[in-house]
C-alpha cells in the first residue's frame, strides 16, 4: 500500500513503526477529545507535521497537509465523543442552535482562506495559540468573566465566529477554544465539553471542505491526497480515534482531570514552542 511517504529513504521496520506511531496518534486525539474536550487535533496536527518534515514533503505543503488530515480525522471523532457526551445529557442543544451557524460558516471561511495563507503562517497561528491555551490550562483557576453568557445573539456569533475561523486554521476541532471560552463564563464544564464536540463536527466539516478545494491544484502533495487531505494518514488515524473518544468521555466522568492538564499544557507548551522555532 502507499501511504503517501517517501518510502525509499526507510525501510519495512521504519515504515511499520511510524504505522504504529499513527495509531497512537489516534488513540492519543480520541481519548483527550472525550476527557479534556480539547480536540483531538492539538495532538494529530504536531506529529503529522513532523512526520511528513522526516518524510521530505515540500515545506509550502507540509503545514496545510497537517492541519487539514486532522480536521478530516476530526470528524469521525467529534461524532463518537458527541453521541457519548450526549447519552449523558452533557450536550447543549440551545447553544448548538445559537452558535452553531456561525461557527460553520466561519470554519469554511477559514479552510478557503488557507489557499492564501502561507505554510508559515499556519504554524504561527498553531504556536501562539497553542501557548496561550498551554498557560491557561495550567493556571490552577480558569478565568471567569461572568456568571453567565452574554445576552446579545450578536455577540454571541461573535465568539463563535472567532473560535470556528481559528480553529479550522489550527486543525482543532474547537473545544481547545469553546471549552475555556464556556468556561469564562461560568459554563458547567461536563456540559461544556460535550456541547464542545458537536462544535467540533460543525467546524471540522465545512472546514475539510475548505481545504480540499484548496489544495486541489498544488503540486507537492503526497500520492492519495484529496486537496489537502492525506487519505492514508486519515485511513490510519481515524479508526483509532473514533473508537478510543467514548474512552475519554467516560474517563471525564470518573477523574479529576487536574494532573492531566498540567502534564499535557507542558506538552502542548514544547509542541507549540517548536512549531514557531520550525
Amino acid at each position: 500500500m502507499d501511504f503517501g511517504f517517501d518510502t525509499s529513504v526507510f525501510d519495512g521496520l521504519t515504515i511499520a513503526m511510524l504505522v504504529a506511531g499513527l495509531a497512537m496518534t489516534g488513540m492519543a486525539s480520541g481519548v483527550l477529545a472525550g476527557l479534556l474536550g480539547v480536540g483531538g487535533g492539538i495532538v494529530i496536527v504536531p506529529v503529522l507535521f513532523w512526520v511528513l518534515s522526516l518524510f521530505h514533503f515540500s515545506p509550502a505543503v507540509i503545514s496545510h497537509l497537517a492541519v487539514a488530515t486532522s480536521l478530516a480525522v476530526i470528524i469521525p471523532t467529534s461524532i463518537s465523543s458527541m453521541r457519548s457526551h450526549n447519552k449523558r445529557g452533557n450536550v447543549d442543544r440551545p447553544l448548538l442552535t445559537l452558535w452553531g451557524p456561525a461557527v460553520f460558516v466561519s470554519a469554511l471561511i477559514g479552510g478557503i482562506t488557507s489557499k492564501f495563507i502561507p505554510g508559515a503562517g499556519l504554524q504561527l497561528v498553531f504556536g501562539v495559540v497553542g501557548l496561550l491555551v498551554a498557560l491557561n490550562m495550567a493556571l490552577p483557576k480558569h478565568l471567569v468573566i461572568s456568571d453567565h453568557l452574554p445576552q446579545s445573539g450578536w455577540i454571541n456569533r461573535a465568539i463563535a465566529s472567532v473560535i470556528g475561523f481559528v480553529s479550522s486554521l489550527m486543525g482543532i476541532g474547537g473545544g481547545t477554544l469553546s471549552v475555556p471560552t464556556l468556561s469564562s463564563f461560568s459554563f458547567p464544564v461536563h456540559r461544556a465539553v460535550g456541547t464542545s464536540s458537536a462544535l467540533g463536527l460543525l467546524i471540522a466539516l465545512p472546514a475539510v471542505a475548505g481545504f480540499i478545494w484548496s489544495g486541489l491544484a498544488i503540486a507537492g502533495r503526497p500520492p492519495l491526497s484529496l486537496g489537502y487531505v492525506s487519505l492514508p494518514a486519515v485511513a490510519i488515524i481515524a479508526p483509532v480515534s473514533f473508537l478510543f473518544a467514548p474512552l475519554g468521555a467516560r474517563l471525564a466522568h470518573a477523574l479529576n482531570p487536574r494532573y492531566l492538564k498540567l502534564a499535557f499544557a507542558f506538552f502542548l507548551a514544547i509542541t507549540a514552542g517548536r512549531m514557531l522555532l520550525s
